[in-house]
């Protein structure tokens, strides 16, 4: 059975819901660190694009979920759970305005777990 790279809580999936009500397809980039931070960034699908220094590291909750490359290399052994909480996100993400935003939990993969991971997709 493989091992899920990333997860949504129910708080993050309530949140999915409502912006995707509203704005309809969704992406989800997990930003290097640059003018946000390092902060799960929620988009429109396709209104940022993603190429070969990109990888998909999976499907959370119906929405890809895409990151740097040189990023997956530091949190390729980190299980990732994106979460919802209350306060200001970034301002390019969709979420900004609704009191609420997404962060990532992690932790390290068990020994077990790193021999059932899926591998990423390139996304160039």
């Amino acid at each position: 059975m493989l091992v899920s790279r990333i997860v949504a809580t129910p708080a993050a999936e309530a949140l999915i819901d409502e912006l995707r009500a509203r704005h309809g397809d969704l992406m989800f980039h997990q930003s290097g660190g640059c003018c946000e931070g390092s902060a799960p960034m929620c988009l429109k699908a396709g209104e940022m694009l993603v190429g070969a220094s990109d990888i998909k590291l999976g499907i959370v909750h119906g929405v890809p979920f895409y990151m740097a490359k040189f990023q997956f290399e530091y949190w390729e052994h980190t299980h990732l759970t994106l979460d919802a909480i209350a306060g200001h996100g970034g301002q390019f993400s969709l979420e900004q305005g609704t009191g609420r935003h997404f962060i990532i939990r992690s932790r390290l993969f068990t020994d077990e777990e790193l021999q059932q991971l899926p591998p990423v997709e390139n996304c160039g």
